[in-house]
């Protein structure tokens, strides 16, 4: 008869993954109590796993008791997020050529979508055109209403969050760019990646309204890169 029972070690790096991802999603940190309440352990537990994870820099303690996340985790995430950005910026030149149009993926970062890489058409006219770092809230613009899309149902969200969410793509017109159209397509990553789309944007009609098969596809095909 085997024992189906997770060996200690890895019980315990469960338990720490758990615990950091716990953290970094809490708005306002969160306490040992919560931690342990989460991952039903006695707080003894709970605290040595977050001891553990602050010796590391991936969480930090603040003066009021609550973990928030630590410096450390930043480098993880410059690790995913160029992992992110080598995967998708061949699919996002093809795009780009294809449209004659500029493509751009772009992440959730707090409240905000942050462009993580931008591929301008090749031997084009005049585009629209912005930088990698470019930001703008949650909920404007293409790529706003798709990351939000991205996420499950909330109460209260707007009705274009709740379309596009259904239709698997953003439309939006003038929202970031005075006259442009974009459209973007969240992608549907692992768990541990952030919140991603690819956006198009453009100032001509006819190529926003043929867009939105061919980013679906593209992000599909980016997805099942880095399942």
């Amino acid at each position: 008869m085997s024992d189906s029972r997770p060996a200690p070690g890895a019980q315990t790096l469960a338990r720490g993954l758990r615990a950091l991802e716990l953290v970094a999603v809490a708005r306002d940190g969160a306490t040992i109590q919560e931690i342990a309440a989460e991952l039903d352990v006695h707080r003894s537990i709970a605290s040595r796993i977050l001891s553990t994870l602050a010796d590391a820099r991936l969480v930090a303690r603040s003066a009021d008791g609550r973990y928030r996340p630590g410096a450390g985790l930043a480098a993880l995430a410059t690790g995913v997020h160029g992992t992110l950005r080598s995967i998708a910026e061949p699919f996002m030149r093809e795009l780009a050529g294809e449209f004659g149009a500029t493509i751009s993926l772009l992440v959730t970062e707090g409240e905000e979508a942050v462009a993580l890489a931008v591929i301008e058409p090749p031997a084009s006219g005049y585009v629209l055109s912005f930088r990698a770092g470019a930001r703008h809230p949650l909920g404007r613009g293409a790529a706003g209403v798709a990351l939000l899309a991205a996420a499950p149902p909330a109460p209260g969200e707007a009705e274009k969050v709740t379309t596009s969410r259904a239709r698997g793509y953003a439309a939006t017109f003038g929202e970031v760019e005075p006259g442009a159209y974009g459209v973007a397509v969240p992608l549907s990553l692992a768990e541990g990646m952030p919140t991603a789309c690819l956006n198009l944007i453009t100032y001509r009609p006819e190529v926003a309204d043929s867009a939105a098969p061919r980013l679906m596809a593209a992000a599909e095909r980016i997805s099942a890169a880095l399942s």
